[in-house]
């Protein structure tokens, strides 16, 4: 492996580990804030916290948004107001673990978005990765095996990874310009967009305290890990950082059965060690190669 593909992946894993920060934490300060509420905060900690640490920017040879990425930028923005809202209401339906491991979902909508929409090449191992996660997925969302019912938390996550899929591949697309950029973009528009959809919802402010701890949730959860997860797809792919990003639910599926001491199911567990399965053949797929159009 070259070494600057070497610290695409650590950035890649980086934005992992700040990233399972969020559902068990999530979960915590779901009590004192609304879900809505608490996704736009979270963004608006994002964007508020990486404007101010400019340093983490670029080193002056970023290159900056143009139009031509505008685009994007709203479909980023438009996503990233609604893939939150969804995870928040699935928090307050179902458990930080599930939701924690049904996060990985995002590798497959990533994936298939990334090879039918962008062209980028899918193996078979990649794909063998897909059919595993997508199992997995099923079975942490089913409630009643005897009636084939779903969870209603698990369908808001299964949504919020749907919207994610669009918006790394969005986000791809402007992975050459400058990181920072993007995560404030990100932060600033979606934070203040969900906002103003929480408070249209009838949704309240929180306490002062809770506003502090949910903006710096945000920016360690969300704004630190875009902003390397974004570094990291410059050299790996969409689909391929994703694929390393998918040790996240299970670092947030750890700390989640930590924090709340919950006993996980036997469905859980044979959904966990599948799901392991399929990280395992997508985090081990050789770099994706761009597609040619025909």
């Amino acid at each position: 492996m070259k070494q600057c593909e070497q610290k695409a992946v650590l950035f890649a894993i980086l934005a992992a580990a700040f990233y399972a920060l969020n559902a068990p934490c999530s979960k915590l300060l779901l009590a004192h804030v609304g879900p809505t509420m608490m996704a736009g905060l979270l963004y608006l900690g994002a964007g508020i916290g990486m404007a101010a640490a400019g340093k983490l920017h670029g080193t002056g040879r970023e290159l900056p948004l143009t139009r031509a990425e505008l685009p994007y930028a709203v479909g980023m923005v438009l996503l990233d107001i609604a893939a939150p809202v969804f995870l928040m209401f699935g928090l307050a339906y179902t458990t930080a673990a599930n939701v924690s491991l049904l996060n990985n979902f995002e590798i497959v909508a990533t994936s298939v978005i990334a090879f039918i929409c962008f062209r980028e090449a899918v193996t078979r191992r990649l794909w063998l990765a897909i059919v595993l996660v997508t199992l997995s997925s099923v079975i942490l969302s089913v409630e009643d095996s005897s009636s084939f019912s779903f969870s209603t938390g698990s369908l808001f996550v299964l949504a919020a990874c749907i919207c994610w899929g669009f918006e790394n591949n969005c986000t791809r697309c402007m992975s050459q310009k400058d990181a920072g950029q993007i995560v404030v973009i990100k932060g600033l528009c979606s934070g203040c967009g969900s906002i103003l959809l929480a408070l249209v919802m009838g949704e309240t402010l929180p306490q002062p305290e809770y506003i502090a701890l949910t903006m710096l949730l945000g920016f360690v959860a969300y704004g630190l890990s875009i902003f390397f997860y974004v570094r990291a797809q410059r050299e790996l792919g969409a689909a391929k950082t994703s694929a390393y990003y998918a040790i996240a639910p299970f670092l947030g599926t750890g700390l989640s059965l930590l924090l709340f001491r919950q006993l996980p199911t036997a469905s859980f567990l044979i959904a966990l060690a599948i799901m392991a399965a399929g990280t395992y053949f997508a985090s081990t797929e050789s770099k994706p190669k761009q597609i040619q159009p025909r």
